[in-house]
């Protein structure tokens, strides 16, 4: 998306407000790609008047709560994108559809990650972490052991799952005599 100055959101909401111009109008005059764009300046100039258009993309970091707040509140409303967004102050409107995107693909712990890359470590994590002892490497390969067990068992568990659900009755019958020997033993 095309990044314009404060001086030319400025400049063509005037124009809009004049009236010599509609929204299709003045996105043909000033090569702007969609009228959307357009709307939404004319919105939040309405809305917070000048102070709105000039207000800078930031890198605010917004609770998993408060977004769960806007996607519940564009589902119970039925409100636009950007009568979302002037609702609750924001000034990105296309950021609360990443966010429902977000929330379909992964739930509510999608909310919650973070943006962008991780932090590259610093020289003296990584110097601390050669220097670890051998009880502590010891743990950690413990760790990593009892990880790669839970997921051979998970497998197994997903792959039996896989084979019932596509054929129920020989999976059982094929399995059939496992399970009467172990109730015997269960019984005695």
């Amino acid at each position: 998306m095309a990044k314009y100055s404060d001086e030319f959101k400025v400049m063509i909401v005037r124009e809009y407000l004049a009236g010599l111009l509609g929204y299709k109008r003045l996105a043909e005059k000033y090569k702007i790609k969609s009228t959307t764009q357009i709307k939404n300046w004319v919105l939040v100039y309405k809305e917070y008047g000048v102070e709105g258009l000039f207000r800078k993309e930031s890198n605010e970091v917004y609770s998993v709560q408060f977004k769960l707040d806007v996607l519940s509140f564009i589902k119970r409303t039925g409100a636009s994108l950007t009568e979302t967004a002037l609702h609750f102050g924001l000034t990105n409107p296309p950021m609360i559809s990443s966010w429902n995107k977000k929330f379909l693909e992964g739930g509510a712990e999608a909310l919650d990650q973070p943006r962008g890359r991780p932090a590259m470590f610093d020289k003296a994590k990584n110097v601390k972490s050669t220097q670890l002892t051998s009880k502590d490497e010891m743990t950690r390969e413990q760790k990593l052991e009892r990880e790669n067990e839970l997921l051979r068992l998970e497998v197994a568990y997903l792959k039996k799952l896989k084979a019932f659900q596509m054929d129920p009755d020989g999976y059982l019958e094929r399995h059939k005599q496992r399970y009467h020997s172990n109730s015997r033993i269960n019984s005695d």
